[in-house]
């Protein structure tokens, strides 16, 4: 008689586990589709990844994704009506050459590297700040490989200090866009060359932060610095800066 190992039965069971639950979400995202497509025609034009996102970010509660998603739907309209943000609606950010993308993790998500020491919040308002985060998200997602779904962001503070660069309305409001307009796009994200006084600006921002967001961001130390982020981006994809191979590439790029 064959034995059959531990092992084997666990991973049967996790294999079953997942395909019930596919088929489940499967279910939820045509019954949110329906509703939402009943009260905002606009979302007929949306893919299923679109809505599967936004009711994962509601823990697969259809009434609360897509109460998120007609908010998303109104949002976009409002904020963006043309349907894309033009680099001429946000010169004085594009001039901080902030923001970089190049690259991909292990897992093939975009690297993205944000620069907070040359986030410069008097140069420009906060409406033209949060233009620039959609610009930004939008031109991630749209370069993004077939079938992937999130990007990685390393955010550098090196050279931040609490007058020049602090920002809390800035941060809170690209939180907000990145969490409800954006949900479930974040995969992680580094916060590296962070200095003592940023932490009374993260005290400030962390209530604002999701559970879901909260457990993709970490928190390294300059003498482990290279070795985390080579856990999961291999140096021929990542920017020189931190010991790689890539050089930096502006997003408007």
């Amino acid at each position: 008689m064959s034995s059959v190992s531990p092992d084997s039965v666990c991973a049967n069971e996790a294999t079953q586990y997942n395909l019930e639950n596919t088929e489940i979400e499967r279910s939820k995202v045509g019954i949110m589709r329906a509703f939402v497509e009943s009260e905002d025609p606009s979302a007929k034009e949306l893919d299923d990844s679109m809505f599967r996102r936004f009711l994962r970010a509601r823990d697969l509660d259809i009434e609360k994704g897509s109460s998120l998603l007609l908010k998303y739907l109104k949002w976009r309209r409002e904020f963006v009506p043309s349907g894309s943000i033009s680099a001429l609606e946000i010169p004085y950010h594009l001039a901080q050459n902030k923001l970089f993308m190049q690259g991909l993790d292990k897992m093939g998500r975009p690297v993205v590297v944000a620069f907070g020491g040359r986030h410069k919040p008097s140069k420009g308002s906060l409406e033209e700040f949060k233009r620039f985060v959609v610009y930004s998200l939008d031109k991630i997602f749209t370069t993004m490989p077939r079938g992937q779904e999130k990007f990685l962001c390393i955010a550098d503070f090196e050279g931040w200090g609490a007058y020049a660069n602090s920002d809390v309305r800035g941060y809170v409001a690209a939180l907000s866009i990145l969490q409800d307009c954006y949900p479930e796009r974040l995969g992680k994200l580094f916060m590296v060359h962070v200095p003592y006084l940023f932490m009374t600006a993260w005290k400030a921002i962390y209530p604002f932060i999701d559970k879901k967001t909260k457990k993709k961001i970490i928190f390294v130390e300059n003498n482990t610095l290279r070795s985390t982020l080579l856990e999961d981006i291999n140096e021929s994809q990542l920017p020189h800066t931190y010991g790689g191979t890539l050089p930096l590439v502006p997003i408007q790029n």
